[in-house]
């Protein structure tokens, strides 16, 4: 069986709805409640690697937390810098599936990796 996380925001409709899809297929993913529970640039970097997008490509651009940076050419470091200062800037949900990862926008793309 696969080994499945999801990188899930209980409070984001489309997230509980990926997750909903994933326990409908008798999987019990782990789930990592990012908000809540510490995310690394390491980790981040990874899911990078995985979903094979920019760093900018993560960020949710229409957050409060984001409009003052909207407008400016960011590094990937800065970038980094704020994923971590303002999880909440991390375009969600994300499912990892051993190897494989993507951003389930929308949820019904989760059916794509499980």
């Amino acid at each position: 069986m696969k080994s499945i996380v999801i990188y899930h925001n209980p409070k984001c409709s489309k997230s509980r709805k990926a997750l909903e899809y994933i326990k409908n297929k008798n999987i019990t993913p782990k789930i990592k409640l990012y908000l809540e529970e510490e995310i690394t640039v390491k980790e981040i970097k990874n899911l990078l690697k995985i979903l094979s997008i920019k760093p900018i490509d993560l960020i949710r651009q229409h957050e409060e937390e984001f409009e003052s940076y909207r407008n400016k050419e960011l590094s990937d470091e800065e970038i980094f810098t704020l994923l971590i200062k303002y999880p909440k800037l991390i375009e969600r949900p994300i499912i990892v599936s051993d190897n494989k990862a993507i951003l389930g926008r929308p949820p019904e793309k989760v059916l794509d990796i499980i």
